[in-house]
């Protein structure tokens, strides 16, 4: 038997059902063959997740014209769009387990960046007995479910057959996701883009080949024109990581034209729920990896049958809620141990404040809780023995050498310099009304001590109802894992004893 590092305990809060919904029959179990007709899904609605990776909203519908963006703008044209949408997580793994199960990643102990990767076999993170992903869930009601190939990055060990009927193609867009469904069956397809990891070689845009060479990678948009925000040094560099970015996300927005056309062509777009959203900012530090808005609030567009069209909403939605919805729209209960919430459901509850998380991000580890509340945004670093700017796979890209170098000659100014400081504040309060970069810490100042007071005790209370397993130090068993991976690069002082238990 794990011990309970190595296994994530089943709690007496768990109740490990889910069903129809009133008013629907009985769902097959997880896998179970469904007749043709598929009378048991009958009139529920096809459902696409368009999930992509590291993406800021630079996007028309979110009032950014910089590249044009018709097709996301037409799902937001003719659904909701979020503007108030945060992750989970800043990171791709924690952000998806956490939306995988419906529940915060901190709360089922899946929060660790790669974790779980059978590299030493005491790594491995059993979820509690009964808890399911939201896929698993799915194909037990009786929808066919799909998933592009490439990205199946998630903290917990999974058979991969349970999560899924088929497995589409690789990173981007195939009809193979609902060609081959059964008849009359409806589809839960989960379509994963590139994003800001794309080549930026949108429909129309020049021959890479055309470009001198004496351009390294460079960007379709002009990086002139490129306005970079206060707490970047505005150099070439930095202009031109922005430049590329929008030419992702124009070739993000390509690709999400062929997924709508290919709905409307067979017919299947109007009975069809589609999903946007990315799993959390773009690359640049202060964005991936980080609690602040560039890391944790992306975009979110939702359109189909039966939802609002053309509203915008500017309540507090977590990425967790994605999963509950889903859900719902296909007629099955929330699990007791999800902790999303319906936004769609008649009775929604806005949230009052949304919780963040940072935590080990591949071998550096770390500690960082965000709440959002619906002006400020309270940052709790707790491990202020090392720096932001620790150890990471960035190092060594230009986009992050040249602010280090600047900042040890002295070239940036004090708002520039936060993120490279030897000293890291344990606390950070920022008024999301009046400073929207968050470039002003309100923490010391006093004229904002209520507001830092009922802040911090909404984290404090949330670590304690949640039990956020971030609290515990992680197991020598899965910093092994991580030494198997990373040795040289995993500097931190947790990995000392792993080391010593290594052999």
């Amino acid at each position: 038997m794990p011990n309970r590092r190595q296994f994530i305990r089943q709690t007496a809060a768990f109740g490990l059902t889910a069903g129809l919904l009133p008013g629907l029959p009985l769902a097959p179990a997880a896998g179970a063959a469904v007749s043709g007709n598929a009378s048991a899904v009958a009139g529920r609605p096809n459902i696409v997740w368009i999930l992509v990776e590291d993406m800021n909203d630079w996007m028309g519908c979110y009032g950014d014209k910089t590249v044009p963006t018709p097709n996301i703008d037409s799902i937001a044209a003719r659904g909701v769009r979020f503007d108030r949408a945060y992750m989970p997580a800043a990171v791709c793994s924690a952000t998806r387990s956490a939306i995988a199960l419906g529940a915060m990643q901190t709360s089922l102990g899946v929060h660790n960046h790669r974790s779980s990767r059978k590299r030493v076999p005491e790594e491995v993170i059993n979820l509690p007995e009964g808890v399911k992903t939201v896929y698993e869930l799915m194909r037990g009601a009786g929808y066919h479910v799909t998933s592009s190939r490439g990205k199946n990055d998630f903290n917990f060990v999974f058979q991969i057959n349970d999560l899924y009927d088929k497995l589409v193609g690789n990173m981007g867009f195939s009809k193979d996701h609902w060609a081959d469904r059964p008849e009359g069956k409806p589809f839960f397809a989960q379509v994963q883009l590139m994003g800001g990891k794309n080549s930026g070689q949108y429909s129309g845009a020049p021959s890479r080949a055309k470009v001198t060479e004496a351009q390294a990678e460079p960007p379709f948009t002009d990086p002139s024109q490129m306005k970079v925000a206060p707490y970047y040094p505005d150099y070439p560099v930095m202009r031109r990581e922005y430049a590329h970015h929008y030419d992702t996300i124009r070739q993000t927005d390509d690709e999400v034209g062929q997924i709508l056309d290919a709905l409307r062509a067979d017919g299947l777009l109007e009975n069809t729920v589609v999903f946007f959203w990315t799993d959390h900012g773009m690359r640049l530090p202060r964005h991936k990896q980080w609690l602040y808005e560039g890391g944790i609030r992306v975009p979110l567009v939702v359109a189909g049958p039966g939802l609002p069209s053309g509203q915008a909403r500017a309540d507090l939605v977590s990425g967790i809620d994605i999963t509950v919805t889903t859900l719902a729209l296909a007629g099955v209960k929330r699990p007791a141990w999800m902790e999303g919430r319906d936004f769609f459901a008649p009775d929604h509850e806005p949230r009052d404040h949304v919780v963040s998380a940072r935590d080990r991000c591949d071998y550096t580890i770390d500690r960082v809780r965000a709440v959002t509340t619906k002006r400020y945004k309270y940052l709790r670093n707790f491990l202020t023995d090392r720096p932001f700017m620790q150890p990471q796979y960035r190092d060594g890209r230009d986009y992050v050498e040249v602010p280090r170098e600047l900042y040890k000659a002295g070239k940036l100014n004090a708002v520039q310099s936060f993120m490279w400081s030897s000293t890291r504040v344990p606390e950070e309060l920022y008024d999301l009304e009046n400073d929207p970069h968050e470039t002003k810490n309100l923490a010391n100042d006093p004229a904002h001590a209520a507001e830092l007071a009922r802040h911090r005790k909404l984290l404090e209370d949330w670590i304690k109802a949640t039990d956020d397993k971030g609290q515990y130090p992680e197991s020598t068993d899965s910093l092994r894992g991580v030494l198997t991976r990373w040795d040289k690069q995993a500097v931190n002082p947790e990995y000392d004893k792993a080391r010593a238990a290594k052999f």
